[in-house]
């Protein structure tokens, strides 16, 4: 069965807000991530009462991706952006201002906290449904490349701005280090609070027509977003072992370098994603985007396989970057492809569907990573995560190598063999 569609092309100004929320939201993301467990154990709480309340933030962004799965058409997009950056942005300044543990875990949940360091949230579900209509599909992929390269700079940034409390102690004269972690967590949320207001922006070109509001989900997009969100399922479990903490916890004690080494190593590695986005999406359009996603895949996660047995940090080291220089080649074209082989109507549910997935793979998998780096070795993650990642390009090659998006088809046709 093919489908034949063609969908305006929305303002590039609302590109833009796209890209400068995204980029504040990330810069807010990567700056809490750091912040929030030491900004809990000065308040007292101990590392239980910690994970509770990181628990918390990410129930509460899956319940917030599901609303938006299932509601976000019919309520609107505009409104439904602005409603979640205004519940982060006062989740924010509650935990900001707050002390107990019961009220800062509600207003983790409730402000979608998120201590893993990325931003994987509902808001970006409606991003991408958004993006592709700002461009042509020859575009569409270095639409989402920018997008990603926008936020991993966000990310980046956000990781050097939570030095802020203690700038704010030796410069601004702020004595108290509770109060210099509780001014920072006040940045967050109005970071967030500026999101709010870019999504104010958009134009009314960003909303659903009126007749996909009530349109039901094809069989056949069922049928490919089952399929495909079980395989982003077992990706994503393989990178829940290959969590941040968990691969500097193994640098940490394998090679005995402190935490300021580790530090800069992860910022060199988000530079080496931000540009292997750009790359991807040069790539994607010479050999296709299944085979963009694949054909880099398998080598970063064979590099990985290979930094435990490196003999020194440098080389390492190395090896790292350059796994990290593949490994997100597969991010940007992942999203483009989801979008490209689904109705203009459907994307929501589709993005919704997948993101839902993957973060409910993200936040299983790390517990037991800890078990086997207890029970075996500190590399066991490498090795598990490595082979889920090998397993998830192998048979996602098989059951996607003939679904081509319009750009690939040569007639504008979703070729679906």
């Amino acid at each position: 069965m093919c489908f034949v569609y063609c969908t305006p092309v929305k303002p590039p100004r609302d590109r833009f807000f796209l890209y400068s929320a995204a980029f504040l939201r990330a810069l807010a993301t990567g700056m809490i991530a750091v912040l929030i467990g030491i900004h809990l154990a000065k308040l007292g709480f101990d590392p239980a009462a910690i994970g509770v309340v990181v628990a918390a933030g990410l129930a509460g962004a899956a319940a917030a991706a599901l609303v938006v799965t299932l509601a976000a058409d019919r309520i609107g997009r505009r409104r439904a952006l602005f409603g979640l950056a205004l519940l982060g942005a006062l989740g924010g300044a509650v935990v900001a201002v707050a002390s107990g543990g019961v009220l800062i875990a509600s207003a983790a949940f409730f402000g979608m906290l998120n201590g893993m360091g990325r931003d994987r949230g509902a808001s970006m579900i409606l991003d991408q449904t958004i993006l592709p209509a700002t461009t042509t599909d020859d575009r569409r992929t270095f639409a989402f490349a920018w997008y990603n390269v926008v936020q991993d700079a966000g990310h980046a940034l956000g990781a050097l701005l939570a030095g802020l409390p203690a700038l704010l102690r030796g410069v601004a004269h702020v004595a108290e280090p509770e109060a210099s972690l509780r001014l920072a967590i006040g940045l967050y949320a109005l970071l967030l609070f500026a999101t709010a207001a870019l999504y104010r922006g958009l134009s009314p070109a960003v909303e659903p027509a009126p007749s996909a509001r009530r349109a039901t989900v094809s069989p056949e997009t069922k049928r490919i977003v089952t399929r495909i969100s079980a395989l982003f399922a077992l990706d994503s479990l393989g990178g829940g072992f290959l969590t941040t903490a968990l691969l500097s916890l193994f640098f940490y004690t394998r090679f005995g370098v402190d935490e300021g080494v580790v530090g800069l190593l992860f910022f060199g590695a988000r530079a080496a994603n931000a540009a292997s986005h750009v790359g991807a999406a040069w790539l994607a359009r010479r050999i296709g985007l299944v085979n963009t996603m694949v054909f880099t895949h398998i080598p970063s996660s064979l590099l990985l396989v290979s930094v435990p047995f490196a003999p020194s940090f440098g080389v390492a080291a190395l090896l790292f970057l350059l796994r990290e220089g593949l490994v997100e080649m597969d991010v940007p074209t992942r999203q483009s492809y989801v979008m490209a082989v689904v109705r203009p109507e459907e994307r929501t549910f589709a993005s919704g569907t997948t993101h839902l997935v993957r973060l409910g793979a993200w936040a299983a998998a790390p517990a037991f990573a800890g078990l086997f780096m207890r029970g075996t070795s500190m590399a066991a993650p490498l090795y598990v995560g490595a082979a889920m990642k090998i397993a998830y390009d192998v048979l996602l090659y098989v059951a996607f190598r003939k679904t081509r998006p319009p750009e690939e088809s040569g007639s504008g046709l979703r070729a679906t063999k």
